[in-house]
């Protein structure tokens, strides 16, 4: 049996970034904390948690994690029902940026009067969400991977539909006269997205330019794009509040798969998020 007061260290650990987070967190010292984690190593025979900044977990780390998450899920869940939790439930999942600006703005709005719940969201690219369900880090996910986490279950959304655009300025300037695309300066929006890579090499069989800029915000990505500092894929929802954006290949959309995961658990407050999600989902998505 582990030890409870153990594993629920471990998931401050993690959550805080580091050790002394935690026992800040936990209202413990550093030592404390550190006692704990070794405890949890010893008794389990295998590192939990790499001493980085942030502390990540291992592989058996997040077995552990997952485990810790959802006893603790299902503790609150039976406390609430018979009327001895007044907090409400945290729920974290994980979904992608273009989501969080356009369809999922919807979830947002209809669990704004559930008093029941708190939700905390990670934001990530749609091809690593999964991996935050595998660490135990969030207990739902809008994720690209129709594979489930184990210990998960997993349903598709629909599709969210990009188009290639840039400015008329901008298409004069890189694109006139047969000049390639993946020779123009382009926009991503970190080192995970590959979505215009993927594009250029189904295009011509080569990545986009190297010529790039990196903007990890959904709103600054799009300003950069109408402000003709590059081309890129965004989605058919950003691009009709923009007239002045041509598409550069309109008989060439991207439909990117989306998919729900979620722990495999009877639990109401993760429920009512998932119906949040699927609705909103059948209202917005392709």
């Amino acid at each position: 049996m582990l030890d409870p007061e153990c594993v629920r260290t471990l998931l401050a650990v993690v959550d805080e970034g580091t050790f002394d987070a935690a026992a800040k967190a936990l209202h413990v010292t550093p030592s404390a904390v550190s006692q704990r984690i070794k405890l949890l190593e010893q008794r389990t025979g295998r590192v939990l948690l790499v001493r980085s900044k942030p502390a990540r977990l291992t592989d058996s780390g997040a077995v552990i994690a997952r485990y810790g998450r959802q006893q603790a899920l299902l503790d609150r869940d039976a406390r609430e029902a018979l009327g001895l939790v007044e907090d409400p439930t945290p729920i974290p999942v994980a979904v992608n940026a273009d989501s969080l600006a356009t369809w999922f703005r919807r979830v947002v709005r209809e669990l704004a009067a559930d008093e029941g719940l708190v939700l905390t969201v990670r934001r990530d690219d749609q091809d690593h969400t999964a991996e935050l369900l595998r660490q135990g880090l969030v207990v739902g996910a809008v994720t690209s991977s129709p594979q489930p986490v184990q210990g998960c279950v997993v349903r598709p959304l629909g599709s969210i539909r990009y188009h290639a655009v840039a400015t008329k300025m901008f298409t004069r300037r890189w694109l006139a006269d047969g000049q390639p695309l993946h020779d123009a300066p382009v926009i991503v929006f970190d080192e995970k997205d590959d979505l215009q890579d993927r594009f250029c090499r189904e295009l011509s069989g080569r990545n986009a330019s190297a010529h790039r800029h990196h903007l990890p915000d959904g709103h600054v990505f799009e300003d950069a794009v109408v402000a003709g500092a590059g081309w890129a894929l965004l989605t058919e929802h950003q691009i009709a509040a923009h007239r002045r954006l041509v598409h550069l290949a309109p008989d060439r959309p991207v439909d990117v798969l989306l998919h729900w995961q979620q722990w495999k658990l009877d639990s109401p407050p993760l429920a009512r998020v998932a119906d949040a999600v699927f609705r909103a989902a059948a209202a917005e998505l392709h």
